[in-house]
Formats: structure tokens, C-alpha cells, sequence
């Protein structure tokens, strides 16, 4: 089975931002094209000033971002996500996908998307696997489709560790850029009384309310469509954030007014890299009660001062 490589073009002031989400892809690395300062970087690194006649050619506003995805992991949902966090960053892109043809890429992935056991007390289950020993844990059914979320990324298991730890049997769930609808459905098995799900990806918004429905709790569970809180209203006694770290930081200027005055805000898919531009952006409003750390993937856990 051959590779997927993903390349998507970026305006070139915005390479590097559209790097950074890109890195959240896969953890094995990308290729970036970046020919604006061509002939600046072969001179300092070469000292010479003849220069490739193709690589001067090259359109120096646009920059690619290469990312290789393998045949074990799902190209549609490396996909979905790159399309909805560029565009939740304003980042406008073109994706193109060559090595394999689409209907290999659609559905060989699932045969490498075994039961998963995250934290101390779930199980993802995919659909199309019914021979699993769910050891006593809570089972989550999950037809991810088109949308992000699988549990395979460190992001959204880091997120479901500490989920499973805050949820109550009384509480209240906002899940800003739900994807699949992983971890609503996963609160709401844990024992939350209800969810509220909120992406900007119209298709996510469908396949979480499918996968809610696979986990009967769509009685508990609201799916909208829409950009961060533009579309949400009430208040919860707990906030997920499975999103970038630019994102976090523009939702949490305003994040507390949907939460109680004991809220916990669990806040994931930021880069360690980052770790410290969100904490300097968010310490006015919030304390930080945790972290979760794995694969270069942190996860905080904050409550309102």
C-alpha cells in the first residue's frame, strides 16, 4: 500500500502558522517550500549567487506545506481537520492529495483502526470492529467519516484523559470544534447530563450527531453549526477546546461567559512549542490546575480566578 501525500498551499506570509497546524497532522514530521527569501538563504548558506532557473521560477507567494500520511492512518480525516483549522485561522489553502486513488484512501485506513483503550475508564470502538473485549470500561461507538477524531491523536486522548476525570453526573458539556463528536459523546457516557457540540465544518456537524446516535445520547446532545461561540448560548460546567493554539487564545477571551463559577476548561491540540504563549494569554482569566503532557502534545486544565 503506497502513502498519501497531502500538499496544501498557503499564502506565504502565512507558512508558517499553516506549518504549526500541519505539524498537528502526523508525528513523524513535514516538508515546507518557502522560496520568498530564495536568494537571501543561498547566500548565506552557500555564498554563491547562481541560483537554479527552476527554483527562480518558483512563485515566491505561495508556500506548500507537504504532509505524508500513512497507510495505517485516515488521509479524509488528516483532511478535515486541515480544512477546518485553516480556516478557523483565516489561512486561505488549496489542498491537493496524490499517490493512491480515492476510493483506496477512503476505506483502507479502517483496517488499522483497532478498539482503543484511553485513560482509565474508556474504550473507542470502531463500528466496523465487533470482536473486542470492552474489559470493563465505558465504550464509545465511532464512525469518525469525514470529521476529526478518532482517539488515535495524542490531542483528543490527552483531552478524554482529562475529561473523564472532571466529568460529574450533573454536568453540563460545550465542545468547541467537536469533530466527530468524540468527546461530547464520550462525557455524556461518563455520566454528564448533557452536551452541546459547536464546529465550524458542516460535515463534522453531521457525523456527530450520527455518532451520537450510535451511542443513544442523542437526546443529550445538541450539534451546531458555527465558529467557535458565535452560535452558542447558556452556561456549562465544562468547556472543551480540542483545537489549535490560536484558537484557544481567541476563545478564551470570552470563553468565561458561558462558564459557571466553578467551570473547568480543558484546553488541547496545542504544540509544546506553544505551551507558554497560551499560559501568557490566558493567565489573566484563568488558573491552571493541570497539564497533560504526551508526544510533544499538551493539554491544560484551567478554572476562572
Amino acid at each position: 500500500m503506497e502513502w498519501t501525500e497531502v500538499s496544501v498551499s498557503v499564502p506565504v506570509e502565512k507558512i508558517d502558522m499553516a506549518g504549526d497546524i500541519a505539524q498537528m497532522v502526523v508525528p513523524y514530521g513535514i516538508y515546507v517550500e518557502d522560496y520568498s527569501m530564495l536568494e537571501d538563504e543561498v547566500q548565506e548558506i552557500a555564498h554563491i549567487d547562481l541560483i537554479d532557473e527552476d527554483l527562480l521560477r518558483k512563485d515566491r507567494t505561495k508556500g506548500i506545506v507537504h504532509i505524508y500520511i500513512s497507510p495505517e492512518d485516515n488521509p479524509v480525516e488528516a483532511v478535515a481537520f486541515l480544512q477546518e483549522r485553516y480556516t478557523e485561522n483565516h489561512i486561505p489553502f488549496t489542498i491537493s492529495l496524490t499517490s493512491c486513488e480515492e476510493q483506496d484512501w477512503l476505506n483502507n485506513w479502517k483496517q488499522y483502526f483497532h478498539p482503543i483503550e484511553v485513560g482509565e475508564k474508556l474504550l473507542i470502538r470502531p463500528t466496523w470492529r465487533d470482536n473486542y473485549d470492552p474489559k470493563n470500561r465505558v465504550v464509545i461507538n465511532l464512525d469518525p467519516g469525514l470529521a476529526f477524531g478518532t482517539g488515535t491523536h495524542e490531542t483528543t486522548r490527552l483531552c478524554l484523559t482529562a475529561l473523564e476525570k472532571y466529568v460529574r453526573p450533573d454536568s453540563t458539556i460545550l465542545d468547541v470544534g467537536c469533530g466527530s463528536g468524540i468527546l461530547s459523546v464520550a462525557g455524556i457516557l461518563l455520566g454528564a447530563k448533557n452536551a452541546v457540540g459547536v464546529d465550524i465544518d458542516e460535515m463534522a456537524v453531521k457525523t456527530a450527531r450520527e455518532n451520537a446516535e450510535l451511542n443513544h445520547v442523542s437526546d443529550r446532545f445538541t450539534a451546531l453549526h458555527g465558529n467557535l461561540t458565535d452560535k452558542v448560548s447558556g452556561k456549562y460546567d465544562i468547556v472543551l477546546a480540542n483545537i489549535v493554539a490560536d484558537a484557544i487564545i481567541m476563545l478564551s477571551k470570552d470563553i468565561r461567559n458561558f462558564m459557571n463559577e466553578k467551570s473547568v476548561y480543558i484546553m488541547s491540540g496545542i504544540i509544546d512549542t506553544r505551551v507558554n504563549e497560551v499560559l501568557d494569554n490566558i493567565g489573566e482569566n484563568f488558573v491552571v490546575q493541570e497539564k497533560f503532557l504526551e508526544n510533544g502534545w499538551c493539554c491544560l486544565v484551567a478554572t476562572t480566578k
